[in-house]
């Protein structure tokens, strides 16, 4: 097996993040002085992995909205994408970090990925977070998002139980879900 410990990496090693840089592990962290230094020095905040996770995708994920926005003026790409297709906006919406998902779609951060891939929707309503279900929705999110995967923000939230996110997307388009009306129905009377 090679192993490059001065390269940063270990290959062969599958589930290992490779190739992350101290600017990524201070998004993840929440590092924002540290952060804030490592930016000031020159240090690139584009820089990808081998499975393309960004330094804002790190921050996203964990709800760092400080490193967020220190990474979006510095110019970090709001719409990168890792190699599941995943942005930022996903894994803010993943994390349930409103304060995230605003600082991104303010940014530009597009609400309806062109790929059939989970949309943020699609994140949020997994993640359970109604909140921000109900700002996609206020920014135009596609209620019939469609993935291979998952089906749509609906389905998700159904399946995953989060009754309030289910609420939330009925309310917001109830023509749209006809074909939904029997299978929601059970499932929003238990909750």
């Amino acid at each position: 097996m090679d192993v490059r410990a001065s390269e940063g990496y270990f290959l062969g090693d599958v589930g290992f993040w490779l190739e992350r840089t101290p600017v990524h592990e201070a998004a993840q962290r929440g590092e924002t002085l540290q952060l804030q230094h490592l930016i000031e020095s020159g240090a690139c905040v584009n820089q990808v992995t081998v499975d393309s996770i960004t330094p804002l995708h790190a921050a996203s994920l964990q709800g760092q909205a400080q490193c967020v926005q220190l990474l979006l003026a510095a110019g970090a790409r709001v719409e990168a994408r890792n190699i599941d297709g995943s942005t930022p906006l996903c894994d803010a919406c993943a994390s349930g970090s409103v304060e995230c998902v605003k600082l991104l779609l303010s940014h530009g951060a597009k609400v309806n990925p062109p790929l059939y891939t989970a949309s943020p929707l699609h994140e949020a309503c997994m993640s359970g977070s109604s909140e921000c279900v109900r700002l996609l929705i206020d920014v135009g999110a596609n209620l019939e998002a469609h993935d291979c995967h998952f089906g749509t923000p609906l389905h998700v939230a159904c399946a995953r139980e989060h009754l309030d996110c289910a609420k939330v997307l009925l309310k917001a388009e109830p023509f749209i879900f006809k074909e939904y009306a029997f299978f929601t129905r059970s499932v929003l009377s238990r909750g």
